[in-house]
């Protein structure tokens, strides 16, 4: 349906027009004549191949389409109107006999139907039909437009959004750079360390940032995948000649919100960066395992080692900050740290949707 045009804020609305479909002449000038008289424009068609011809050439608010006609009854015109660009609301009329023909009209596409009976007063439900049509049309479209432009708006927010990630991935990676330039001006082996590790995670925030602004989803990310590229890029950072030591990684797919994901990020970046720190001695090599599963709706993260273990009671080997931004970022996962027992360390981490 189209909207109402107006000159100015005090003109009238424009009147719905009506094309009126049926070979029944006397029957189609009685509709016009009545509906004329209640705020329609009505044109009609003795046939449906006429009646086809004007909707093509002009705009028509509403159908009223008879069943018998000549030719093509109205089922097999009926298609070819719902096929049309932006095609008008369609009410079929039938028969008073003729329920089946109205619910196959009506699983064809028809708005409505009415039944043409000379004991009824025929144009009066017609105009009545009609009306009901416009509204459920006007609010169709009213719907339509607010759909679309609520989808616009999550767009527009998505993009926004994916841009900022985009500026803060950016950012971190230059604060990353400033932090690795200043570690290699330093002679201090533990300020150095103590940077290296600040670097590493500036870089666990960033690759979330990073993975965000090329996504196609800007709420969630794919758990498995940033994790697989975190490991790696710790591996390459943190592999020296003295130890030879084999990252094993075990991912279920996992999807996770994205603070989330910044939480798991700095854990296991913690976790691993200490496991090379502390599990082998120069010279040795070793495996340190990441695994990543699924148990029912919560998800549990495992790494582990071959290593000579540990206890949580044990004094840290480090400054102990580490240790403190584990339980912190486990603590903003609601999650829940537990250490394995026997041969090796294992720390595992359980944690919700």
């Amino acid at each position: 349906m189209s909207e109402p045009s107006a000159t100015d804020a005090g003109a009238p609305e424009r009147r719905p027009r009506l094309l009126y479909i049926d070979d029944d002449l006397g029957l189609a000038r009685v509709v016009q004549k009545d509906l004329g008289r209640n705020g329609f424009d009505v044109d009609t068609a003795g046939d449906g191949d006429e009646g086809l011809s004007k909707l093509q050439a002009g705009r028509y608010d509403l159908v009223a389409l008879d069943h018998y006609m000549p030719a093509r009854d109205g089922l097999d015109v009926l298609p070819d109107i719902r096929a049309l660009a932006d095609a008008p609301p369609v009410i079929y009329v039938t028969g008073a006999q003729e329920g089946r023909i109205a619910v196959a009209a009506l699983k064809a596409g028809a708005a409505d139907y009415v039944i043409k009976d000379v004991s009824t007063d025929f144009p009066a439900l017609l105009r009545a039909a009609a009306e009901q049509a416009l509204e459920a049309e006007r609010l169709r479209r009213a719907a339509a437009a607010a759909e679309l432009e609520t989808r616009q708006a999550r767009d527009r927010a998505e993009a926004m959004l994916r841009e900022v990630n985009h500026r803060v991935g950016n950012s971190l990676q230059l604060v990353s750079s400033f932090v690795a330039l200043q570690a290699r001006t330093l002679q201090d082996e533990a300020a150095r360390a103590a940077l290296n590790d600040t670097q590493a995670r500036i870089e666990a925030v960033a690759q979330v940032h990073r993975r965000l602004y090329t996504s196609a989803q800007v709420e969630v990310v794919k758990l498995d995948e940033y994790l697989r590229d975190l490991v790696q890029q710790l591996g390459q950072s943190l592999s020296t000649a003295e130890r030879d030591l084999t990252l094993e990684l075990s991912l279920e797919a996992v999807e996770v919100q994205t603070d989330k994901a910044v939480s798991v990020g700095v854990i296991v970046t913690e976790l691993v960066t200490n496991a090379v720190k502390y599990a082998y001695a120069a010279g040795e090599g070793g495996a340190i395992r990441v695994r990543l599963t699924r148990e029912g709706e919560d998800m549990e993260l495992c790494v582990a080692d071959d290593g000579p273990g540990f206890s949580p009671d044990d004094a840290p080997k480090g400054g102990g900050l580490g240790r403190m931004i584990v339980k912190a970022m486990t603590a903003s996962l609601r999650g829940e740290l537990s250490y394995g027992e026997g041969p090796g360390g294992c720390v595992r981490l359980r944690f919700g949707p």
